[in-house]
């Protein structure tokens, strides 16, 4: 829970977004989470030309999914530093990062892959109706992606939003053009651990809003 004093910075932090934004082509649902990205980052492109692009179906996919406790997929540690640990308490959503597991490092190895990889394909069954939220590994995008494609898994929603030079952009390319799987994505290379669960903060928030409506 936020302090009086810590509330009061946000907001004033958002209003001066608002102020410095002015008019977007956001919609009303759309906006908050974009918002809530250019404040993590203080990085006002993701209003302009690196846009956020959503799919159709992605803001309300997920929201039903995170209100009923789906689990949440990320590529590194630095992902759910990020996130509000009480929205993960109230919804009951469980947290799955694979990356540092040993047994992850050593097929890895053996595959000649790297570990972002092996870590999606390690979990298949939280991903499969959960949110993936993917900040650093482009390659654990492409992993997604992939399995997507084959047919074994069909998330709540894919947040590709890896920052980088190697394979980032070109990784969201391919995800805005999957078909039938929500995604939230951005162009460009610019992303990162904080955009990501800035996203997945953002959504909760929303739920919150329409639950207390």
């Amino acid at each position: 829970m936020q302090t009086e004093k810590g509330q009061s910075i946000e907001d004033a932090s958002m209003q001066m977004i608002e102020d410095e934004i002015g008019t977007h082509q956001y919609n009303e649902k759309q906006w908050p989470i974009v918002r809530r990205v250019i404040h993590s980052t203080a990085d006002f492109d993701f209003a302009g030309k690196n846009k956020i692009i959503f799919q159709k179906d992605s803001i309300e996919s997920s929201m039903n999914a995170l209100r009923n406790g789906c689990s949440i997929i990320v590529d590194v540690n630095g992902v759910i530093g990020g996130l509000n640990k009480q929205n993960l308490k109230d919804f009951g959503n469980n947290i799955v990062c694979n990356i540092s597991s040993p047994e992850i490092m050593e097929l890895a190895k053996k595959e000649g892959k790297t570990r972002s990889q092996v870590s999606m394909r390690a979990a298949i069954s939280d991903i499969d109706g959960g949110v993936v939220a993917i900040g650093n590994a482009p390659t654990a995008l492409l992993e997604v992606i992939q399995m997507v494609k084959e047919g074994i898994i069909k998330p709540a929603l894919i947040i590709g939003i890896p920052v980088g030079f190697i394979c980032a952009a070109e990784s969201k390319e391919k995800l805005a053009k999957l078909e039938k799987v929500p995604f939230i994505t951005n162009i460009g290379r610019k992303g990162g651990s904080s955009s990501a669960s800035a996203i997945i903060n953002a959504i909760f928030k929303l739920i919150r809003a329409e639950s207390s409506s």
